[in-house]
């Protein structure tokens, strides 16, 4: 076919080529929304992370609660399907701790050049860096750190980063939270970033506390591995507590509270409540026989009574379902049935219940084991609004200090309670509770005697960084078990 270019035909052509370079040039102008912020705000880009962490995280009920021997399904059972790896679930908390560093990665980014005027915002981003770090090697041993966070290409364009070990990645993240306590201790700053801070309304210097006491943790977690670096850290910090101040009262704990009006709820109220699947969680078998056995009172707390006035648990895993839900004991009102409700972080108690352990242990930190202990129960029980004559009868009776490391893990087992993370890295390194057990009805048979070692690697990281992952998985037995965590020296579990 032939074609004619006329006059007419040669000037709409030079017309429209020159309206779209016109377009072309103008683009980026036209699209911009000239309302819109070249940035986030800093305290927003705060306030994000610590919403996102507690949503991600703090909607737990079964899982982590279940490994820890808290909390069991009791409507639609649970055999352990759940581990093989995807990314939901576990998955979505993998993202989110890097979802959440790379928002404070900006945050520090942004306020680089005025980091002055931005002092104490950026303080608080940098010990959360490091909480999620924490929470990432807890959870999955040898992780993507040194190299993370690093997909910039005047950072090395580094898009499927080596996963480092956790042998040392806990160094690091002690090494950092050091130096934070140090610049902090030599003075904060006078910015303002209450509008963001959800958890501490802007007082800087409970972040300081919680910067000392996330030491504590850390530090005591790995003192069966590196008992050197766990002495020198504790005991550093209990030298010089004006220096290195810790969480000590309950007004302190780091707890996310929620506005408790649709859509932000709660996490375990919006399941419970919201989302009418209350009756899909029960109290678990040991931890219920646990608090009876004791004449406990936070049990009126942690549970509810049955349909007939009885405080009853529910095996994990059974083989069917109880001929009657209301039979077991659900989730207490407290930390169940309300709206605002808490995210815990970290309770203050558990800073004594480390000292007691420490001073077991022979450190020096100020006071003996029987006083911290005794603090560190005083304090979970006025958490629980338990009266102080039932907490004198508590300690003059099943509570009774002891003198064993026992003693402590067992009570510290019942006050992490919602702290299901935490309690779970607790029955890891200890054993405590020793009546836990993995689901009676499990897929995978008689192949493991233990609760899951560490989560599953999320789907995604078999699919686009399969090198790393597979090497990080090569002990790994069935998702979830094989290699332990590093600080995880219990025998005898598989």
């Amino acid at each position: 076919m032939k074609i004619t270019l006329n006059k007419v035909t040669i000037i709409s052509c030079l017309a429209g080529s020159l309206l779209f370079a016109n377009c072309t040039k103008s683009f980026e102008k036209v699209n911009t929304d000239p309302d819109a912020l070249p940035e986030a705000p800093v305290a927003n880009l705060l306030a994000n992370v610590l919403r996102n962490t507690g949503e991600s995280f703090g909607g737990d009920i079964d899982g982590y609660g279940t490994f820890s021997g808290y909390i069991v399904k009791i409507q639609y059972l649970d055999y352990m399907s759940g581990l093989i790896p995807t990314n939901n679930t576990f998955g979505n908390r993998w993202a989110a701790c890097y979802y959440n560093n790379t928002q404070l990665k900006v945050l520090l980014a942004q306020t680089e050049d005025i980091a002055e005027g931005h002092k104490n915002i950026r303080f608080v981003a940098q010990i959360w860096q490091n909480y999620m770090w924490s929470y990432l090697t807890d959870g999955w041993r040898n992780v993507p750190f040194s190299e993370a966070l690093k997909g910039s290409e005047d950072e090395g364009s580094i898009l499927k980063a080596k996963y480092d070990r956790q042998e040392d990645i806990y160094p690091a993240i002690l090494q950092d939270l050091k130096r934070i306590a140090d610049e902090m201790a030599a003075g904060v700053g006078n910015d303002d970033f209450s509008v963001g801070d959800f958890i501490y309304g802007g007082d800087i210097h409970k972040w300081r506390k919680f910067c000392n006491a996330l030491r504590l943790r850390i530090a005591m977690r790995i003192s069966g591995v590196a008992p050197d670096l766990a002495k020198t850290t504790i005991e550093e910090i209990c030298a010089d507590p004006s220096r290195y101040p810790v969480l000590q009262t309950n007004a302190e704990n780091c707890y996310l509270t929620y506005p408790g009006a649709a859509p932000y709820f709660e996490p375990w109220y919006n399941t419970g409540y919201v989302d009418k699947r209350v009756d899909n969680f029960g109290m678990a078998d040991i931890f219920v026989d646990h608090l009876k056995e004791m004449e406990d009172p936070r049990l009126a707390k942690v549970a509810n009574v049955a349909a007939d006035g009885e405080y009853r648990g529910f095996q994990n895993g059974a083989a069917s379902t109880p001929p009657n839900l209301a039979n077991i004991s659900f989730i207490g009102d407290k930390y169940m049935n309300d709206a605002i409700g808490f995210t815990p972080f970290y309770k203050s108690c558990e800073t004594f219940y480390i000292l007691a352990e420490a001073a077991l242990l022979g450190y020096n930190v100020g006071m003996t084991a029987e006083e911290a202990y005794e603090q560190a129960v005083r304090l979970s029980m006025e958490d629980n609004q338990i009266t102080g004559s039932a907490v004198d009868a508590y300690l003059a009776g099943a509570g009774r200090w002891d003198g064993t490391k026992e003693r402590v893990w067992w009570d510290m087992w019942v006050a992490l309670f919602k702290e299901n993370f935490e309690a779970w890295n607790l029955y890891r390194r200890t054993g405590i509770p020793s009546t836990n057990y993995p689901s009676l009805n499990s897929v995978y048979g008689d192949a493991h005697n233990d609760q899951p070692f560490r989560l599953p690697y999320p789907n995604n990281e078999f699919l686009y960084n399969t090198q790393h992952v597979n090497s990080a998985a090569a002990n790994v037995t069935d998702y979830v078990w094989g290699e332990q965590m590093w600080w995880d020296q219990r025998t005898g579990v598989y």
